[in-house]
């Protein structure tokens, strides 16, 4: 056991009552301080946090790790959703271990310099040479000390059979459901402060069958784990779901049994004021991606009716092909600046769009252990500097992370632990990293 750390008077932080910082000990927010107080306890480290801005580690609800490998990809750019999947498939089927290594890792580094303590993704691609992709990323994970829930996607409907991915990048359902429970029981950890968790995710309505989207919510709530999947994205989803099912995607998903509070979706744009009701009523959360929605031109998710209605309402920066990025902290502005398009700015708030980042992403994965500062939640923490020209002039040191547009941590923690220091990773030759993945990046394009 470590001396206790006080990260002492920070320049801003979230937390209105700790204007004198936080203690940390054991991995968990042990006080909170006021101003002008000192911790309780007599002997500590300190953290001096004069020049910071304090957040609760930011939480990634949606992301494809393995899609930092095909940014701006010449095959699929200024496309929309579907055409752009279908440029993107054959280049994803030739994804081998080596390659899924270097992009998972160099996706949660680039999340974590962001400030990012904790990342959801989803994996849906198992070609031949690729059926152990999440036991890759668990190691990767690992390695760099950041929290994941790894959802395990699956596809399992081809082109032959009406849906939208290629033959070649589909598994069959058994083979799906048997590894989906291995996984679960290898890795997932239900406990407080896990750094670890599974959920399911067959990936669409227009990539799995009916079958496989019932049998997924079967074995999640036998196993207690949580179920995800992309829904109402684009208005050619919805078009597909009348044509396939005869229903909306919402009603489709109510059908297979996911209209659920153990559920979480990523987008969730089309929506009508009904639907957004009954999403509400049953408690369903929403992944809210705004950079890869304005990408591929999806449209707008109507963040605040959502979370009025009782949505969970997170945020995710989505695949690094669609984004092209995976730095959660400009997702918050981005956030901020889609939803003025929809809602006032009075309405539509910086704090509103760190709400969709910390707590409500929490909420959307099930948790209750992380995404606020506070006695007894996991020492998880975001510390940014304003010593860029950007931020010159800035009154509002919060306000400031998100008008002015930060996009680097200073300093960042997970579980008690400095993960970042000096905008770092300790340990990780960024470089070499770099240099390889963009080799392989460069071969699964252009070979």
């Amino acid at each position: 056991m470590g001396k206790p750390v006080w990260i002492k008077n920070p320049l801003a932080i979230t937390n209105q009552q700790a204007g004198g910082g936080l203690v940390v000990t054991d991995g968990l927010i042990c006080e909170i301080i006021g101003t002008g107080q000192k911790p309780i306890a007599k002997d500590y480290d300190i953290f001096d946090a004069g020049a910071h801005v304090v957040l609760p580690g930011l939480i990634n609800t949606h992301h494809h790790f393995y899609q930092t490998l095909t940014r701006a990809c010449p095959v699929a750019l200024n496309k929309p959703l579907f055409p752009w999947l279908q440029s993107l498939y054959p280049v994803w089927a030739k994804l081998t271990p080596d390659m899924m290594e270097r992009a998972t890792k160099l996706a949660l580094a680039e999340l974590l310099l962001s400030g990012c303590t904790t990342a959801a993704d989803h994996h849906y691609l198992f070609p031949d040479s690729l059926t152990d992709a999440i036991d890759i990323q668990a190691e990767a994970a690992r390695d760099l000390g950041i929290r994941v829930h790894l959802t395990r996607g699956s596809m399992s409907l081809g082109e032959d059979q009406g849906g939208l991915p290629p033959r070649t990048t589909v598994q069959n359902e058994e083979t799906i459901l048997e590894d989906s429970l291995r996984l679960i029981r290898t890795y997932h950890d239900p406990l407080e402060g896990s750094m670890i968790r599974i959920a399911l995710a067959p990936c669409s309505p227009f990539s799995v069958s009916t079958d496989l989207m019932q049998a997924s919510a079967g074995l999640a709530r036998q196993e207690g784990v949580r179920l995800h999947t992309h829904l109402a994205e684009t208005h050619d989803e919805t078009d597909f779901c009348l044509d396939m099912f005869g229903l909306r995607p919402l009603d489709y998903l109510e059908k297979v049994g996911w209209l659920s509070d153990d559920t979480w979706l990523a987008h969730g744009i089309h929506f009508n004021d009904e639907e957004i009701r009954r999403l509400g009523q049953a408690g369903v959360g929403i992944c809210h991606c705004p950079s890869s929605n304005m990408v591929l031109s999806s449209g707008i998710c109507r963040t605040l009716e959502l979370e009025a209605t009782g949505c969970p309402v997170g945020l995710g920066v989505d695949g690094s092909a669609s984004n092209d990025g995976s730095n959660l902290m400009q997702e918050i502005r981005q956030a901020m600046l889609i939803g003025r398009l929809l809602y006032s700015a009075g309405d539509m708030t910086h704090e509103a769009a760190l709400r969709f980042a910390t707590e409500g992403s929490a909420r959307c994965l099930g948790r209750d252990d992380i995404g606020r500062l506070d006695v007894g939640m996991q020492a998880d923490l975001a510390l940014f500097k304003l010593d860029e020209p950007r931020f010159s002039g800035a009154g509002d040191p919060l306000a400031a992370l998100v008008l002015c547009g930060a996009h680097q941590a200073d300093y960042v923690m997970v579980a008690g632990e400095w993960r970042v220091r000096d905008g770092e990773i300790p340990d990780l030759d960024m470089a070499s990293l770099m240099a390889e993945h963009h080799t392989f990046g460069t071969k699964l394009q252009f070979d």
